[in-house]
């Protein structure tokens, strides 16, 4: 099953102490065949696009061959789901096949999912439907293109198999690119069992992947916490700040280096409501939109749990400790959450009055009904010339109301002083004009399962790389959803 590797692996995961994985083998599928290969991706990493599209290299994303190098295993971790603790979870249908460090230098993990079952399965198939795959390399290849901390897309497969959900469907794998796929589940597994020593492992190991300067601090574990903290804080601000809601905030879907992962029941909002949930899973709204920094805040308190006999010998002095690097989280958090709403409002300055001003917009939007996305990509417009208020206006069911909240931003952009091209520009660059709209990946999803055409998927790939730009060719993907094409439930695809 090895095969002469097109991957440079330096596996550094494998070399920590057994218990912290299971060395486990892709299963063969049937007939693999490649969708898509992220060419510019396998370039940055060191790999040549052609070897991976050769049949050797269908084979290896396929879960069929194992390259050279590889050390194939299923990462263990627990986790808080909807915030009762799992003692047990792990890699159920996901292999890590190795790491190789990128021309930034770098370290990358490469993961199969859908590659087959694994120790921690639970009696799973360990496989993935086509659809899920689909949305994962639309969704984490758009957060990239966004400027969002994200895992990647280097690959999907179609593997000539069905799986069986609710219905047959088509089988896929997907290439998943991560800093690391080390979560705060992760920490909690071992704590949970009283191993200080894995704990310990583990946090050294994070420190010199992720955060090398936390070494040299007074206390290397407290600077790692606060570390974890302050990118948590960073990347639940653009989340926010894009209209997005993960929709399965777990611990164990929490990365310890920051990056998005696991684009399950997630989405961008359409219409803008602070309360909107679209996993299908999340009945009572947990992880809704406006619950995001708190369920972060909340993750983040498990993470400190797990790091407490590292902090401090006594247990008073180590909770004080993490209670103070907890405190921080909140303002990290406003801090971003603030300042991407100025840029997103044209404003360089900052000025008393700016955050409510924010607020108003937002509970304007939310009255009326207003596209998230459209609008602030119409105030770019706006702001450098008042005569596209009323384009704004018009995606609110109440203009009237915008137009009153216009008038004081507009008195608030005249004390800016700047040059009005220039800050259309700016705003341009943080207000995407493309998001991957439900209803689009859902058609995307459509074609490709019931008609084999992957041609929609290619086309909204290509759209969404270039989420800032103006395409008036792809004017169809702006657009919000009309009323029978409005996706209300995402689901995980387990």
């Amino acid at each position: 099953m090895s095969e002469a590797s097109p991957f440079p692996f330096d596996n550094s995961y494998a070399r920590l102490p057994d218990r912290f994985f299971a060395r486990t083998l892709p299963t063969p599928v049937k007939a693999p065949q490649l969708i898509k290969l992220n060419e510019a991706l396998a370039r940055h990493l060191g790999l040549d696009p052609e070897s991976l599209k050769s049949p050797e290299g269908i084979a290896i994303l396929a879960g069929n061959a194992v390259p050279e190098n590889a050390t194939p295993l299923a990462m263990t971790y627990a986790g808080h789901q909807f915030a009762s603790f799992v003692p047990q979870l792990g890699d159920g249908r996901a292999i890590l096949l190795g790491e190789v460090i990128d021309r930034d230098g770098v370290r990358r993990d490469i993961q199969l999912k859908g590659s087959g079952p694994t120790p921690f399965s639970r009696r799973g198939d360990g496989r993935a439907a086509l659809g899920p795959v689909l949305r994962e390399y639309i969704l984490s290849e758009a957060m990239w293109a966004l400027g969002v901390p994200t895992t990647r897309a280097l690959a999907a497969v179609t593997t000539g198999e069905y799986v069986f959900r609710d219905e047959a469907l088509p089988g896929a794998v997907f290439t998943r690119v991560a800093s690391s796929h080390i979560r705060v589940g992760t920490f909690q597994f071992f704590a949970a069992r009283g191993d200080k020593e894995a704990v310990q492992h583990l946090a050294d190991h994070v420190i010199a992947r992720h955060y090398p300067e936390a070494r040299d601090a007074n206390n290397p574990y407290v600077a790692l916490l606060e570390s974890v903290i302050a990118r948590q804080a960073a990347l639940i601000a653009q989340w926010l700040n894009i209209g997005f809601i993960h929709g399965v905030m777990n611990t164990d879907n929490m990365t310890v280096s920051g990056e998005t992962i696991d684009y399950g029941p997630c989405a961008f909002m359409d219409f803008y409501h602070p309360e909107t949930v679209y996993s299908s899973i999340d009945a009572r709204g947990r992880y809704a939109f406006q619950n995001q920094p708190g369920i972060a805040q909340w993750n983040l308190v498990r993470l400190a749990e797990t790091l407490l006999p590292l902090l401090a010998e006594n247990e008073d002095t180590a909770v004080k400790l993490a209670q103070a690097s907890l405190e921080t989280f909140a303002q990290a958090f406003e801090a971003a959450y603030a300042a991407g709403l100025r840029a997103k409002l044209g404003f360089v300055t900052v000025r008393p009055g700016d955050e409510t001003l924010a607020q108003e917009l937002l509970a304007c939007m939310a009255a009326g009904n207003a596209d998230f996305t459209l609008t602030f990509r119409g105030l770019c417009d706006a702001a450098a010339d008042a005569r596209h208020d009323a384009t704004v206006g018009s995606l609110f069911s109440d203009p009237a109301a915008f137009d009153v909240w216009a008038a004081r931003w507009r008195a608030r952009l005249a004390e800016e002083g700047a040059d009005s091209e220039a800050r259309r520009a700016a705003m341009r660059s943080v207000n995407p004009a493309f998001i991957p709209r439900n209803h689009l990946v859902a058609e995307v999803i459509d074609a490709a399962e019931k008609n084999s055409d992957f041609a929609p998927f290619e086309r909204l790939v290509q759209v969404l790389a270039r989420p800032y730009d103006d395409q008036p060719d792809a004017a169809r993907y702006t657009r919000p959803p009309a009323p029978h094409e409005v996706v209300e439930k995402t689901f995980c695809g387990t």
